[in-house]
């Protein structure tokens, strides 16, 4: 696994109930994606887009809110201001998101990019949902999936405040029964922790997912073989994949922060079709 981009003594400011943090900008300019409150806070912006670095006595990961001024899950946030403007930032806790982890982990690409359409599968209550959707902004689309109707309401609030979320209460292993909500997709997140995830992300695949479109998906070892060692599991899973016309190009490991658990990043249908 990479090493980690941030100290995990840093790890206390994840651990804070929901709270702002008000910063005055001074001379410095959106277009350079670099701020400063005062001497003590810099938000400076990650190389994946759509992702910022708060640097200061504590370091973090963070998304600019599409929503200024609502928390999702209780999230530490953080407000610039600049004359007649304000912006938000909310931290990215890698405890509640996997994908938050695997960026703290080094990841090389996570293919998010804004305006595009994602379909993420067991997207919970949607804490990395509502970070993905900062990321895509107001012309992308995340289409999320959960069959727990728990977690479904949580996602129907959070889509009334988040136009860019559609939420689909289904069973993601039958696409059939949801695709007329969906058109083509650039990008499949699949976190599922069933022993037939790569089964349940091909059939999603081959519904919605372009030709040259993108795939992460997140293993959970236990549930597929607890006997087994991890990193067996882990390669079998991505043997899996590549019988199913899908391109892994980066695994990576999410200690400190999930116990036996991968993710996998890559594409799809590269062989058969141009991208």
């Amino acid at each position: 696994m990479k090493g980690n981009q941030f100290s995990k003594n840093n790890n206390s400011v994840f651990n804070k109930t929901n709270e702002t943090i008000y910063k005055d900008r001074k001379n410095n300019s959106l277009n350079n994606q670099k701020f400063k409150g005062g001497s003590k806070l810099i938000i400076q912006q990650h190389r994946h887009q759509g992702v910022f670095v708060a640097r200061g006595k504590e370091d973090a990961i963070c998304t600019k809110n599409m929503i200024f001024g609502e928390s999702v899950y209780g999230e530490k946030r953080i407000l610039i201001k600049e004359t007649d403007q304000k912006f938000e930032f909310r931290i990215w806790n890698p405890f509640r998101s996997k994908l938050s982890a695997a960026i703290l982990g080094g990841i090389d690409d996570i293919f998010l990019k804004p305006g595009m359409k994602v379909l993420y599968l067991g997207a919970a209550s949607g804490t990395t949902v509502s970070h993905i959707s900062d990321i895509i902004g107001k012309d992308g689309t995340i289409y999320a999936v959960e069959f727990s109707h728990r977690s479904g309401r949580d996602l129907l609030n959070l889509a009334k405040k988040r136009q860019n979320i559609i939420p689909i209460i289904e069973d993601a292993r039958h696409p059939q029964k949801y695709r007329m909500f969906l058109t083509m997709v650039d990008l499949i997140f699949s976190d599922i922790a069933q022993p037939d995830q790569a089964r349940i992300l091909s059939i999603n695949a081959n519904h919605f997912l372009r030709s040259g479109g993108f795939f992460i998906i997140t293993i959970k070892a236990s549930c597929i073989d607890s006997t087994s060692e991890p990193s067996l599991i882990f390669s079998k899973e991505v043997q899996k994949l590549q019988k199913e016309n899908f391109k892994p190009i980066e695994q990576i490991t999410l200690e400190p922060y999930e116990r036996d658990h991968a993710m996998v990043f890559g594409k799809f249908r590269t062989k058969k079709f141009s991208t």
